[in-house]
């Protein structure tokens, strides 16, 4: 079995998360966090000053231009990080550990509990790839065909299938029945075609009808 093979999603809303040195900072990691629920990321780090500048301003994210100290591991649950040197690098990874946090130090496996996927965001849809930390340059790949072929307009077809199952719900009491009806009456190319068209109305309709076919009212 490959390494990091139990893919989960987090709820990161109101816990401490931390990203240490510049590069993560570069390649966007204090981003995807925040995108991902984020609300408590505190950055260490001394550049790039640019993005720091903007970091500061994002609700949620503080930002400390300075080197790491372990206090900043405190209270985190997720550690992103990198260093030039490798004794810090381990130092960091011994530190998180040894609170128990989970931590990720960019290009150094070892000092890794989790690779980071190769992410497609739609709304509330997340696509993610991962490759064990075997090949960036495939989930790379795989990645940019899923852009290409889940547009913009998922994100609204995920919000009408999110409501629609929780106007439904309360009149499909029983699991088994709401899957199968959920499995007969949801054609994704449709869903999409429609909410492209600017039909999502059409489409909430077209599914509660579809899905509460023969319910007693």
């Amino acid at each position: 079995m490959s390494a990091f093979g139990y893919p989960v999603n987090l709820d990161l809303r109101g816990k401490r998360c931390v990203v240490i040195g510049t590069l993560p900072v570069r390649e966007g990691r204090v981003d995807g966090l925040v995108a991902g629920g984020a609300t408590d990321v505190l950055v260490v780090a001394t550049g790039p000053a640019a993005r720091l500048d903007e970091l500061e301003r994002v609700e949620g994210v503080t930002v400390e231009r300075r080197p790491w100290r372990a206090d900043d591991l405190n209270g985190a649950v997720i550690v992103l990080a990198h260093d030039d040197h490798g004794s810090v690098r381990a130092a960091i990874a011994r530190e998180a550990r040894a609170r128990r946090i989970l931590v990720n130090l960019v290009d150094d496996i070892p000092h890794c509990d989790f690779a980071m996927p190769a992410l497609v965001r739609r709304g509330a849809l997340t696509l993610a790839i991962g490759t064990g930390g075997g090949s960036p340059a495939v989930a790379r790949k795989l990645r940019e065909r899923l852009e290409a072929a889940f547009g913009p307009e998922w994100a609204e077809v995920i919000k009408v299938l999110s409501e629609v199952r929780a106007e439904t719900l309360p009149s499909l009491p029983s699991f088994a029945d709401r899957a199968e009806r959920w499995r007969a009456a949801l054609d994704l190319d449709e869903a999409a075609a429609m909410v492209r068209e600017g039909r999502a109305e059409e489409l909430r309709a077209t599914l509660r009808d579809r899905l509460l076919q023969g319910v007693a009212p």
